[in-house]
This record gives structure tokens, sequence and C-alpha cells, in this order.
């Protein structure tokens, strides 16, 4: 079953995310590959980081820690035997009580974020990095460490593809941009190119009721850049993971809110799809 929405599905932006953000990694990486071999070999790199701040997470991509205290048996329970009869059995299950739990926020939660990457194969030099943004990107302190990469690629010469398919948090392509009247980064998902040695910022900007652009991955000159169609990508992987069996349609998706204009199309939008 496809998603109900023409570009980015929203419901995916939640607990789904860690499993969404790896099938797109190995979908880019399969329908890259055959378009720049032999000159070029597509890997995915991951890097593991340690999130120290994960309490606007809590909810929403991490699931909650649940304790449970367990009190002792209720002095109902005293005196029954190991051997008692299944009827007094029966009763002293009825009379004893679950805990209420105590949830607490998660200390630390470690995070693996997948990069693809397009290397020349004879050299084995990094050519185009192809990073799917994460929530841990668009918050410090992975917000700081992810423009420290930002920095290291460009001065490398290295393309730098960023696809932002996640609407909380800060967008680190900001970085450095000259904001015009019509200001791109306030689209719901935003993919962008800065090429190796540019000195200007290439954007896809697309709202939710839109379908997702094909994207240039640039690659060494004289080569021409190759299209990466972001919505087949996405369209494969919800298909292929079955998303829908884990989405209820029927409540919110994940923060943050739509505004009350782009709410209302997509519960129109939703029920014009049978859901």
């Amino acid at each position: 079953m496809p998603s109900p929405f023409p570009g980015m599905d929203p419901y995916l932006e939640g607990y789904l995310w860690p499993d969404v953000h790896h099938a797109l990694s190995s979908e880019i990486r399969r329908r890259l590959a055959p378009q720049v071999r032999p000159r070029y070999a597509v890997r995915i790199e991951v890097a593991t980081y340690h999130d120290e701040n994960p309490e606007s997470e809590i909810g929403i991509m991490y699931p909650d820690i649940e304790i449970w205290r367990r009190r002792s048996a209720p002095q109902a329970l005293a005196g029954v035997s190991p051997v008692s009869s299944g009827t007094d059995i029966a009763a002293a299950e009825r009379e004893s009580t679950i805990t209420q739990p105590i949830t607490i926020p998660l200390l630390g939660y470690e995070v693996r974020i997948a990069t693809v990457e397009v290397y020349d194969a004879i050299q084995n030099q990094l050519i185009t990095s192809i990073e799917i943004i994460s929530p841990y990107n668009k918050r410090e302190p992975g917000l700081g460490k992810y423009r420290e990469k930002q920095r290291r690629l460009r001065e490398a010469g290295v393309h730098l593809l960023e696809i932002d398919l996640i609407r909380r948090g800060q967008r680190p392509a900001k970085t450095g941009a000259v904001v015009t009247d019509h200001d791109i980064f306030d689209a719901h998902y935003l993919t962008t190119l800065v090429r190796g040695g540019a000195s200007s910022l290439e954007a896809w900007p697309v709202n939710v009721q839109e379908p997702l652009p094909v994207v240039a991955v640039p690659l060494r000159p004289p080569d021409h850049d190759v299209p990466l169609d972001l919505a087949a990508v996405l369209t494969t992987i919800y298909d292929e993971a079955g998303y829908d069996l884990s989405i209820d349609y029927n409540q919110n998706p994940p923060p943050p809110e739509f505004n009350a204009q782009t709410c209302e199309w997509m519960r129109q939008h939703l029920q014009e799809t049978g859901l």
C-alpha cells in the first residue's frame, strides 16, 4: 500500500524515523550505483553518536523508559501454599494489582546515522556526501557537531547534498545562507546542494501537499549530474516496509503541529483517500 500523501508522509517523522532513515540510505544507494559505475562507487557510512539530551524526542522518536516497582504480596496471599487449588490461585491473582509505573526520561541514547557517499572508484576519493538529516542533527549538541562536519566537507571541496525530511529543529543548511523575501527555509521539507568550491546553495523546498523533487547528484567534472528521484525513493521504501501497518492516520502526526490551513487540507485529503 502506498502512502496517502503526494510527497513526504509526516507520520514517518516520529518513532518510525530511524527505520525510515536506514531504508532511505539503502534505496538511494541502490538507485545511484548503476548510474555512476564504473567510474564511481556508492557506499554507506554509519556514524554512532551518544545523544546526551534526548528529552525533546521522548514520546516522539525515542520510547519512554518505564520502571516498575514491585511491592510485597498482599496479606491475603500470605497463606497461599504452592499446592493451592486452581480456584484459590485465580482468586489470589484477582486481588493482586499492578503497581503504577514511574516514567522517567532517558539519560542518553545511542544514535546511528547513515550517510550515502559517492567515491572516485580509482582514487577512492570522496566526491559527494548525501546527508539525510536526523533530528539529532537539528538540535544541540548534534547541531554543532554536524555544522563542523559541513565545514570540513566544504573545505575539502566535497559536494554536499542535504535531504531534510524532518520539520522539527533547526535547519543545518541555513548556516551562512542569505534569507530572501521568499524564505525557502520555512518550507515543510527541504533538500539543498552546495557544490564543491561553490559560493551558492541550490534548494528544492516542498510542502506536505507537494510531491518530493528529483534532485541533482553532482560528480567530478566533466561528468554530468545524475538524477535522484526522492518521490520514487520514498514510495519504494514505504511499500517495501509496510509502514501503513504501523501508522494510525486517525491520530495527529508527530509534532510540530501544522497550521490550521494545512491541518484542514490533511483532514480532507485523508478522508478522500478513504482513511
